[in-house]
């Protein structure tokens, strides 16, 4: 097991990261104000491994409550929300109760949230379940659900007490699913660290075979990455909004097709490629970097190529995009593979040419 820390000017928890950790329960007591936990999870992870964390909490004296919820970005709504808040108020849950998340991305961005509503803040701690949650959803206090008109619109800046990244958990996620949380892998590496870019180049396929070591590496180094930025910028007022590369086009993507349809990672997978061909068109990567970054995002079992969701609806849907700033929508470029920037406000002209140009589905 290796740890990071999240430090933040106002609090730090720890990122713990290994093989078996689901089963060192010692890990998580620290983290309980008082003896009692309500498990948040969904109706695809409970089977697998509600019952064991619910009774390694039990055999150490710790009342458990598991809430159920139905599985699916589809379920990330108000309705999904509030049966959290009915079972806690059902168990007259207390102010000091804390909120396990055990799934992921999903889970944990509602658990978040709803740890940041209940009583006006109860502590929550993340057990995320996919290498996307791992790698990005659960480090850094982003809690939301979604709106029919935009994702993630509607939430806080809320920090967990810990998070406990499992690599066993990994082993009975989908194909599919595992893909996803490789766009976000790669992400880290457009955004911020060339050589680690180079290392996934190395490594794709030892990481879609599960290699243990090749996944723990990737996880550590995403989170040692989300840790430094976070840790520069909690409320995403500055350096935190690289984070995004991609996904302004991706939470387009989602929204335009119905959430659910495609899952997060593969929106963000095909939003880092317009991503890197709006760059080329602004003129700051070449045709071989965008093939690059492309040959990458294919390789992690992703689409590169973004449905057609017409030129109006594209920018409605961007338009609601938090990274808004007095109706000017801010993209996540990269001036090279490694370095990204923030660009407010791209012509009409470049994004006519782009989201109608070859990373379009025909």
């Amino acid at each position: 097991m290796i740890t990071l820390d999240l430090t933040l000017p106002d609090t730090r928890y720890p990122i713990h990261i290994g093989h078996g950790l689901l089963d060192q329960i010692e890990l998580l007591l620290p983290a309980l104000p008082i003896p009692q936990a309500a498990i948040i999870t969904n109706a695809t992870v409970a089977p697998l491994y509600l019952a064991r964390l619910q009774g390694a909490l039990e055999a150490k004296g710790v009342q458990v409550m598991p809430v159920v919820l139905p599985d699916g970005e589809a379920h990330k709504d108000w309705q999904t929300l509030n049966l959290i808040f009915d079972a806690l108020l059902g168990a007259n849950a207390e102010r000091k109760t804390t909120l396990i998340a055990l799934g992921g991305g999903v889970i944990g961005d509602m658990t978040g949230f709803a740890a940041a509503c209940y009583q006006r803040g109860a502590p929550f701690i993340q057990i995320p379940t996919t290498l996307l949650a791992q790698v990005d959803s659960s480090v850094g206090g982003k809690t939301a659900i979604n709106h029919p008109l935009g994702k993630n619109m509607i939430g806080a800046f809320y920090q967990p007490r810990l998070v406990l990244a499992d690599m066993a958990l990994l082993s009975t996620l989908p194909d599919r699913e595992l893909s996803a949380g490789l766009a976000e892998v790669i992400k880290y590496g457009l955004l911020g660290d060339e050589h680690f870019l180079g290392w996934l180049e190395d490594n794709m396929a030892a990481l879609r075979a599960r290699d243990p070591d090749a996944l723990q590496y990737a996880v550590r180094r995403s989170c040692e990455m989300k840790a430094e930025i976070v840790g520069q910028d909690e409320k995403e007022n500055g350096v935190r909004a690289l984070l995004n590369l991609g996904h302004t086009f991706g939470h387009a993507i989602e929204t335009g097709l119905g959430y659910g349809k495609w899952l997060h990672g593969e929106a963000v997978g095909a939003g880092m490629v317009l991503a890197a061909e709006a760059s080329r068109l602004q003129g700051w990567l070449g045709q071989a970097e965008v093939a690059r970054a492309t040959r990458l995002i294919a390789a992690a079992g992703l689409p590169t190529l973004s449905p057609d969701l017409g030129f109006e609806q594209w920018l409605a849907y961007m338009g609601h995009d938090k990274k808004v700033q007095s109706g000017v929508i801010r993209f996540v470029l990269l001036k090279s593979l490694g370095q990204a920037v923030i660009q407010a406000g791209l012509s009409d002209d470049l994004l006519r040419e782009l989201l109608s140009g070859p990373f379009i589905q025909r």
